[in-house]
């Protein structure tokens, strides 16, 4: 079994979208192809109306499918708050070669939201707001040929930028002061860190139900190694100092990766590894191979610089292989 994790980067149709999505399919759909997944987990799939139908549809995420095994794969996806349909931006979406016999949507059903109150706002608040996660994590129980059912939790931490802050702002990325500036950066910290949580305390509720099931996460975390994402999702016995608790960490599967080729996303000539598959002990022991597919990866800041809208995605996919799901 091929577990992969891509994410496509706002993917759309025009208006919104600037590049033509048979543009970007020229990109995308050989680099998902040589994926040659079971399990496919996407971010930043955004969704479109389509013409007398009310909500959203995939529409633009049906189009690059199309022609490929994926357009026949089963297919979960995450809503708007309080299940109301597709989003406008950045639904996660899990494919499935084999079936998926449940699935749901974790968005602050562990954590509530943060209450805070801004420092820096213009005009002063004066009271504590909720600060809510972006998008909730989705997890899929699937069932290979042969094999136990595999939970595969799909993810999208939020973005190392600071948040808007009423008043602060002169352009999208102009900032009127530091302080401003930094109560942003702050915010956003205390998100990721939020959804981290959420993430770790609901593995602990899959691992109360079977502590040797067949987990992993995927996703595009927002973080490197050992930073406090990675650190609050993995759980390492190091960090909880009780080899009793070793069976429920997680395994960084990318280490397995050579130091040079470990990276997903380049930015301003720095290699970072923020897109990551995780697994449970158990699946641990059916681990077999990873790739990280970034030899056509552009430096993003570039990109930025040049107000460029590329064709190809600004990360670079995952795939782990696994000796489970045989036929």
């Amino acid at each position: 079994m091929r577990i992969a994790s891509f994410n496509l980067e706002n993917l759309d149709l025009p208006p919104k979208a600037r590049v033509p999505l048979e543009v970007r399919a020229r990109i995308l759909r050989p680099a998902l192809q040589r994926l040659q997944a079971d399990v496919l987990c996407l971010q930043e799939v955004n969704g479109q109306h389509v013409p007398g139908q009310g909500g959203r549809s995939l529409l633009a995420l049906d189009r690059l499918l199309a022609e490929t095994p994926y357009a026949n794969y089963a297919r979960v996806t995450t809503s708007k708050a309080a299940g109301r349909g597709i989003a406008d931006v950045h639904n996660l979406v899990t494919l499935s070669r084999f079936p998926i016999r449940a699935h749901e949507e974790v968005r602050h059903s562990f954590v509530a939201p943060l209450s805070y109150q801004l420092k820096t706002s213009i005009p002063a608040e004066h009271e504590a707001r909720p600060i809510g996660f972006d998008r909730p994590m989705l997890v899929a129980h699937i069932e290979p040929p042969g094999g136990d059912v595999l939970a595969v939790i799909n993810l999208h931490l939020r973005a190392p930028l600071a948040a808007a802050i009423p008043g602060q702002k002169l352009e999208p990325f102009v900032w009127k002061s530091i302080a401003g500036w930094a109560e942003g950066y702050f915010l956003s910290a205390m998100r990721r860190a939020g959804q981290a949580l959420e993430a770790r305390l609901l593995l602990e509720r899959l691992l109360d139900a079977n502590p040797s099931g067949l987990i992993a996460v995927a996703g595009d975390f927002n973080a490197e190694d050992h930073e406090v994402p990675l650190n609050l999702i993995v759980a390492a016995e190091e960090n909880t100092g009780n080899p009793l608790l070793a069976q429920r960490s997680l395994v960084v599967l990318d280490r397995a990766v050579p130091a040079d080729r470990r990276w997903s996303v380049l930015h301003h000539g720095r290699r970072q590894m923020l897109d990551h598959i995780l697994a449970s002990q158990a699946l641990h022991g059916h681990f077999r191979s990873i790739e990280v597919h970034n030899e056509a990866l552009g430096d993003e800041l570039i990109g930025y610089a040049r107000h460029m809208c590329a064709s190809a995605s600004g990360h670079a996919p995952v795939v782990a292989e696994f000796d489970i799901g045989k036929e």
